[in-house]
């Protein structure tokens, strides 16, 4: 209500206000009187038009800046734009594009070279010409010499002017102009141009300058050169002190052709085109010669309307003061009765609010009993879950406690076992891979009670003065045998020769170690990791930089590889996502800092500062020398079991001269799990392997295998998504697919079902089960495979050829999708297969022991079998739908082939 009162009240006491334009005035320039004439027009018109702003720039006669002032103009969004173009041809396009953007155009004083305008205001140059022509010769008589200053050659009003003068003087033989010169427009310029040419000018009569300046100019010339006086004919005849009409008055010049500025009418016409009243093509000015007949009278005249104007002015500012003051007025007297029914409305309000309040301070009260009863359920629950929280912790920690002793017992059976000499390879690679394994669950138990101990500030640090120098050479030395097994450059760079800082060395190690160990895992061979030392004496820190060239992260990696558990794509290098994370907390534990910089592709540099000296330790984080606690060798070996990688295994390579069951391809993403499938499986079948989906897909397509065991979670393609896609293509759809993860939901399980994986194998997995999922699923294939195709013959003959396989398996693929398409001839086959019909026979013949055009036939009939028997189709639609022309010759050849009629072969199935 308060709203809709204002609103009424501001409505009613606001003014309607007339539209405002904005009207663009290009000036070419306005150093001389004349120029300032004009705008002075413009600016007393446009005070009778209070609706109208005008906006001024002015060129400095210069063509390239006028332009560019109007392209500045078109910006402001003008309404109009008046010009006075310095020269025609330069401004004739920038007046057309204004034109044509459906913008009125008002030329003034000089033309364009074109008709795109509205409205062209100004004298007839040509009649001013003439006029000054016809008034030289009245002076001279019968004879006489001229000079002639002319303006700025190319602008229009200088070319008229000339023409109409020399048109005056043609009719006079004795009266010549002996000398033409340029002054464009300006004084200084004209009266250079007189000088140079004067000493050489027989006996001048009279000077025609095409505007009052220059004639002054040249008034100068004969004065300092003190040659005889001569008329002298002047344009513009302006009013005022320096201007034209006093020149004459003075004697200075013998008269002027009066050439008004058009400024008024500029504004006059302007108006009317904007409020869309009729304006003429062109609006002509009047001119006169004034000289020391008139002279007298038309000064008074200019005085008088000059004086006129500026009291015209001061009435309007008298009239915008009083305005101001009746709109103040008004406005305090709205505002005032505004304010009266406010209060009354305030008063009402204030009433009724208060009975409001009381209604709601009795809902707020009961309401706040019952937020204090469900706050003290939560603070009750919140104990509940801390205690809940606590206690699985606990049980987290304690059962990483007792991990590691059955974890110890392992490997230390495992390490005697391998330091059998007489042990055979293929006893000891299983025992190197159980070893690798047992030391990498030691490792994440160790970070996960490291990780315990830090969260219940357990984890005490015991700082002794350290010679970092030393320290990081040692563990460097640490990784030379890796790295020179795999070619890496791993060097320290320092300029120091001793660098002391306050370290627990413990700590220290884990610390250098994750950063290490990690810089390896990431570093191809051949590459480079250097670790630096450098000392900062402003922030009073040490600095270890760790840098290596490998494949480096990307920025939303970088963001997060503290994280813990974080795991980024790094294909088959997956952590466990706690050794930065607890790399970063040890360094805390310093007072320290870490930050990493990286790109993808071009490695990572991992930076640690720690503080020097040992202020920022307690007394109870000091230690004593004999209290250093530093790595032993089966922690540092522990820490490297990662980066010891085992051959890997070359597809091809496998031994081909003993005969196998069949080809299985292993999609896997970690090599040792491939390796061990390898080895166990290639002493029965052919075995080639893959570390993704996306290259274990071309390898399907390559091999055409019997079999396919396929990891779940993999980098580019993972499993589920590459049997999807096998199971889709026609070519590979039948090609039995078992799946291993370590994701063993229900849902998962059933996601894997669901998209025709033909096995779900959870990890970890029994080989045994493994190797009997795998031959009752060669098994099961065979025997479908005899039951539907009993009388087709496709196995091959030679089965261990990767381009025989392919080639039967895209010829029986051909025949599938045609099956029926009755017009399906050899040639057809041919064609696509990209073979001769010799060869294709030969092929054909040679591999699965039968003829094309006899084996396209059997698959026929096979399938007019499955139809019959399967789905109720009846005798026509089965001979249409296997490719045969009539449901007769079906009849025929079925019976042929397999002892019984169509219809009778249904029955006998129904039965």
């Amino acid at each position: 209500m308060f709203l809709l009162l204002l609103v009424c009240c501001f409505t009613a006491c606001k003014t309607e206000k007339e539209k405002e334009y904005v009207i663009g005035f290009s000036q070419c320039g306005d150093a001389d009187n004349w120029r300032k004439a004009m705008i002075g027009e413009m600016r007393r018109e446009l005070a009778f038009n209070p609706n109208f702003r005008l906006l001024y720039k002015q060129a400095d006669d210069n063509s390239a800046v006028q332009i560019k002032q109007v392209k500045e103009l078109l910006k402001e969004n003008i309404d109009l734009l008046i010009i006075s173009p310095n020269e025609a041809a330069p401004l004739t396009p920038i007046v057309e594009e204004v034109y044509n953007k459906g913008i009125p155009v008002i030329v003034v004083d000089r033309k364009i070279a074109s008709q795109l305008y509205n409205n062209y205001i100004g004298a007839d140059n040509y009649e001013i010409g003439k006029i000054a022509g016809n008034y030289a010769a009245s002076l001279l008589g019968e004879s006489g010499n001229i000079v002639e200053i002319g303006g700025l050659p190319a602008s229009s009003p200088a070319i008229e002017r000339r023409k109409g003068f020399a048109d005056a003087l043609a009719s006079h033989k004795n009266i010549k102009v002996v000398k033409q010169v340029n002054g464009n427009w300006v004084k200084p310029i004209a009266k250079d141009a007189l000088l140079k040419v004067i000493d050489n000018v027989t006996t001048p009569s009279l000077v025609f300058a095409h505007n009052d300046v220059m004639a002054l100019g040249a008034y100068e010339v004969f004065k300092e050169k003190q040659l005889p006086p001569v008329k002298i004919i002047g344009v513009d005849a302006l009013p005022g002190k320096g201007a034209g009409m006093e020149y004459v008055n003075n004697g200075i010049i013998t008269a002027s052709v009066l050439y008004p500025t058009g400024g008024a009418e500029s504004i006059r016409n302007a108006v009317s085109l904007l409020n869309n009243q009729p304006v003429p093509k062109e609006t002509v000015l009047q001119t006169l010669i004034v000289d020391s007949a008139n002279v007298r009278m038309t000064s008074l005249q200019a005085d008088k309307i000059l004086e006129q104007q500026k009291d015209i002015e001061q009435q309007q500012i008298v009239m915008d003061k009083q305005q101001q003051t009746y709109q103040t007025q008004r406005n305090l007297l709205y505002v005032l009765g505004i304010t009266l029914a406010l209060t009354f409305c305030f008063a009402g309000l204030l009433f009724y609010s208060r009975q409001v309040n009381r209604r709601m301070n009795k809902q707020l009260a009961q309401k706040n009993e019952e937020v204090q009863k469900k706050s003290e359920q939560l603070m009750e629950m919140s104990a509940k879950a801390e205690v809940a929280h606590e206690a699985r912790l606990n049980f987290f920690t304690n059962i990483s406690h007792e991990f590691r002793t059955p974890l110890s017992l392992i490997l230390g059976p495992v390490e005697e076992l391998l330091d059998f000499s007489k042990l055979p390879p293929s006893t000891k690679q299983p025992l190197q891979l159980i070893q690798k394994n047992t030391q990498r669950l030691l490792r994440l138990v160790n970070q996960l009670i490291d990780f315990r101990k830090i969260e219940f500030n357990k984890m005490q640090v015991k700082a002794t003065e350290t010679d970092l120098v030393l320290f990081v050479n040692e563990i460097i030395q640490t990784f030379q045998p890796i790295a020179e097994k795999r070619d890496i450059d791993c060097r320290l760079i320092t300029q120091e020769r001793a660098l002391y800082i306050w370290a627990d060395q413990g700590m220290l190690d884990k610390i250098l170690f994750n950063l290490l160990s990690n810089a390896f895992k990431f570093t191809a061979e051949g590459g480079f990791i250097t670790v630096s030392l450098e000392k900062d004496p402003v922030a009073a820190c040490a600095i270890i930089k760790v840098e290596d060239n490998g494949r480096g992260m990307l920025p939303e990696e970088m963001n997060q590889v503290f994280d813990i558990f974080y795991q980024g794509d790094y294909g088959s290098h997956k952590g466990s996502g706690l050794g930065l994370p607890l790399t970063k907390e040890l360094i805390a534990l310093h007072h320290g800092s870490i930050t990493v910089s990286s790109q993808k592709s071009k490695g990572s540099v991992f930076t640690v500062r720690l503080p020097l000296g040992k202020e920022h330790f307690t007394e109870t984080e000091l230690s004593l020398a004999n209290d250093i606690q530093k790595f032993s060798s089966e922690e540092e070996e522990i820490f490297m079991s990662d980066l010891y990688s085992d051959d890997l295994f070359i597809p091809g390579n496998e031994e081909s001269k003993k005969e196998k069951l069949g080809a299985i391809v292993i999609v896997e993403d970690n090599p040792e799990m491939r390796k061990f499938l390898r080895q166990r499986l290639s002493e029965t079948y052919y075995v080639y392997e893959a570390e993704n989906g996306a290259k274990g897909l071309q390898i399907v397509f390559d091999q055409m295998p019997d079999l396919v065991i396929s990891d779940v979670m993999m980098p580019v393609k993972d499993g589920f998504t590459l049997t999807e896609e096998l199971k889709k293509d026609i070519r590979t759809s039948h090609i039995p697919v078992i799946l291993l993860t370590a994701k063993t939901s229900a849902q998962q399980q059933m996601t894997g079902l669901e998209i025709a994986a033909d096995a779900y194998v959870a990890k970890p997995f029994n080989f045994s089960i493994l190797e009997k999922n795998i031959s009752s699923l060669l098994a099961n294939r065979k025997k479908i495979k005899s039951h539907y195709s009993s009388e087709i013959p496709v196995e091959l003959k030679s089965s261990g050829k990767i381009t025989d396989r392919r080639l039967v398996a895209d010829f029986i693929s051909i025949i599938e999708r045609n099956i029926s398409n009755e017009n399906l001839s050899v040639d057809d086959i041919c064609k696509e297969l990209n073979l001769s019909k010799i060869q294709l026979h030969r092929k054909i013949k040679s591999l699965m022991d039968t003829n094309i055009n006899e084996y396209v036939l059997n698959t026929r009939i096979q399938k007019a079998k499955y139809y019959l028997q399967h789905e109720e189709l009846s005798v026509a639609e089965v001979a249409y739908k296997t490719g045969f022309s009539t449901a007769a010759y079906f009849s025929t050849v079925f019976k042929n082939k397999t002892g019984l009629t169509p219809k009778a072969f249904k029955e006998k199935g129904s039965a």
